[in-house]
């Protein structure tokens, strides 16, 4: 099978003027004027964040390492794959493998890249790094002081279920059942 080629048009903005308008402790908002294409100008709010690294956890007989937290800002529980931010200096899969064990108690044997997960590339610049764990081993958790969450265990099969009938929406954990779905489908 042949790929298509990508359009060869450039659309790139070019910075102008501006900075950064908020820093805080795990995200920074920047206010940037840009030249357009065309030669106008206009103005673009952006989120700074650091990567977040995300783990598909699945134990020996198919079922999926769960978590279910409220999230504060759209105020609701959510069902999510272990996740969390990435430490300054700190490589992607070190991430991965630490929030694993602390927000779950469980490590792997096998690690290996899923995906990468641009969230949402109209207003932020955060990356995941997702990736699946095999052979899971069980142990205690260490969660952060300010965490709370759950965690358990699904099918995979009935994960999918959960994904289908809108009880997972979180896109992260979306991301990773449905290429892991297509990647099981594919051998």
């Amino acid at each position: 099978m042949s790929e298509r080629p990508l359009p060869a048009t450039d659309f790139t903005e070019h910075f102008v003027e501006g900075g950064e308008v908020y820093s805080g402790s795990m995200l920074r908002v920047q206010l940037d004027v840009v030249r357009l294409p065309d030669g106008g100008q206009a103005t673009r709010e952006y989120i700074r964040h650091p990567g977040a690294a995300a783990v598909l956890a699945l134990t020996d007989d198919d079922q999926v390492v769960l978590e279910w937290q409220y999230r504060y800002a759209p105020a609701r529980h959510y069902v999510e794959i272990p996740a969390g931010k990435i430490d300054a200096g700190e490589d992607p899969l070190r991430a991965a493998q630490r929030e694993l064990q602390e927000e779950t108690g469980w490590t792997a044997r096998e690690w290996s890249l899923l995906m990468h997960h641009d969230i949402a590339i109209a207003y932020t610049d955060e990356r995941i790094h997702i990736y699946l764990a095999r052979g899971l081993m069980p142990g205690p958790h260490s969660m952060d002081e300010e965490e709370f969450l759950e965690t358990f265990l699904l099918s995979f099969d009935e994960a999918m279920a959960w994904l289908d009938a809108g009880r997972i929406t979180d896109s992260k954990t979306q991301a990773a059942l449905l290429t892991w779905a297509r990647m099981r489908r594919a051998g």
